[in-house]
């Protein structure tokens, strides 16, 4: 609550509070002057009742701007110039009229109870005005929700409201206190300000110190300051049970996916390479190619694990290393497709023209990212419909769309699909680790890319890549 201005004491405020009851006694002063200069003159055509009620108003005056001290002072100085120049005999302090006595005598009281009453309406309405003040400042602070509270915030409201060089928020352990938030200066060992926040914590400020009336503001300040810390303090747990919680969900999925998809290509080349050792089996020639494709394949499966792994290590940890430049696209298509695994009988349609634009991409992030789309297509859709590719130029963009005839997938389901090991199917593991989209996306993303699904009409995914067009 930067700006509010409260009542502040110490070194400061007595110098600017004596500052003023200087100027406000020379003020009556020279006021008091001036009106006997002007009264003199007129003093024969004046009752002393008239004199005497013109001098309280300007005692009133004096009380409202110069506080008590002042005042009272003003009413005495009147006193006697009202005796001096307008009482017979005049110019001296004696009187010779009884009356003229109970006239001075109740002067001094009716203006001394003025100046009393005038200064306590002041204080009134300056007490109103703080408290008006510390609302509005606690109504800044409190509206706010507590898990939208910074703490340091809150001091900050404390060092500025009160004039403060620093403010902290102290927790006690078992023998000794220590900061858990500072503001400005570090605290000091006697603190200006110190107000309990609660159990073990202590509000502290240095700087002037403060009237007596300014601690209980204090003490609401250290309680909102109290529940600004256990606010963060649940926050911060609560991120931590998330963080944990994600940690387990990977963690499951990655050993369950990763045990099934290493045990199963593990499997194929222990039996192939246990048949082709084994010295008492005579073996076809065809039958040893077969045990060797198999080998092969399983090897292949096993690589492109690790490599999917790798992959997204380096996307986690923003580790990736990009190099873009002018690639063609219907190059960098043929490439990933000559080392897609197409399943017999499966057709790809592709129309991607060789006269269109070279993209802005890195040519090795590019192959993989149309390399796991069409992995991705061709698993999902059914063998008798074909896989389509198809690319053209928007503006200076260019997007190729991979469409299956699939199931496709809902609408509130497919921003899922892009996360680490995540399948349509998560009871099942014979569909791979769920990584290619996963990969794909983080590929295209760090190629200033994007990569959106849509449904297909008829039915099925259309995976849409957007790649900015060469500068």
């Amino acid at each position: 609550m930067k700006g509010l201005d409260l009542p502040r004491d110490g070194g400061g405020r007595r110098r600017r509070g004596a500052a003023r009851r200087l100027a406000a006694a020379g003020g009556a002063a020279a006021g008091l002057v001036a009106l006997t200069a002007v009264l003199v003159p007129a003093r024969d055509s004046l009752s002393l009742a008239s004199i005497v009620l013109i001098y309280l108003t300007a005692v009133v005056i004096v009380a409202a701007t110069g506080g008590l001290p002042v005042a009272l002072a003003a009413a005495v100085a009147s006193d006697v110039l009202v005796n001096f120049f307008f009482v017979p005999s005049f110019h001296t302090l004696s009187v010779e009229n009884r009356d003229a006595v109970i006239t001075l005598a109740v002067y001094v009281a009716v203006a001394t109870t003025v100046s009393v009453a005038v200064d306590l309406a002041a204080r009134h309405r300056a007490a109103a005005v703080r408290s008006g003040v510390e609302a509005a400042l606690l109504a800044r602070i409190t509206e706010t929700p507590l898990e939208e509270r910074p703490l340091k915030a809150v001091l900050e409201h404390v060092r500025d409201t009160f004039g403060m060089t620093g403010a902290a928020l102290l927790e006690r352990d078992a023998d000794s206190e220590h900061p858990v938030a500072v503001v400005g200066d570090p605290p000091s060992a006697d603190p200006a300000l110190s107000a309990s926040a609660g159990e073990h914590l202590r509000l502290v400020a240095d700087g002037p110190a403060v009237f007596a009336a300014d601690q209980r503001f204090l003490t609401l300040l250290a309680t909102a300051a109290a529940r600004a810390l256990q606010a963060e303090r649940l926050a911060a747990q609560a991120a931590r049970a998330r963080e944990l919680s994600e940690i387990d969900k990977l963690r499951a999925a990655l050993l369950a996916a990763v045990g099934h998809d290493l045990r199963t290509p593990l499997a194929g080349i222990k039996a192939s390479v246990s048949v082709l050792r084994e010295p008492d089996l005579e073996l076809t020639d065809a039958q040893q190619t077969e045990l060797l494709a198999t080998v092969d394949a399983s090897a292949d499966k096993m690589s492109d694990l690790v490599e999917n792994l790798l992959a997204l290590s380096r996307l986690q940890a923003g580790a990736l290393s990009v190099h873009p430049r002018a690639t063609a696209l219907d190059e960098i298509t043929a490439a990933a497709l000559l080392h897609t695994a197409v399943p017999p009988g499966r057709v790809l349609d592709v129309d991607v023209p060789d006269d269109l634009p070279p993209a802005w991409a890195d040519p090795g992030l590019l192959e993989r990212v149309i390399a796991n789309l069409v992995a991705n297509a061709l698993q999902a859709g059914p063998p008798d419909q074909p896989v389509h590719l198809h690319a053209r130029q928007e503006a200076h963009l260019l997007r190729l769309r991979v469409t299956d005839h699939g199931p496709g997938i809902p609408a509130d389901q497919r921003e899922r699909v892009f996360a680490p090991f995540q399948r349509l199917d998560d009871h099942t593991t014979h569909h791979g680790l769920g990584l290619g989209l996963a990969i794909a996306r983080g590929f295209t993303e760090a190629m200033n890319g994007a990569l959106t699904p849509t449904d297909t009409p008829g039915g099925g995914l259309t995976m849409t890549l957007t790649l900015p067009t060469a500068p």
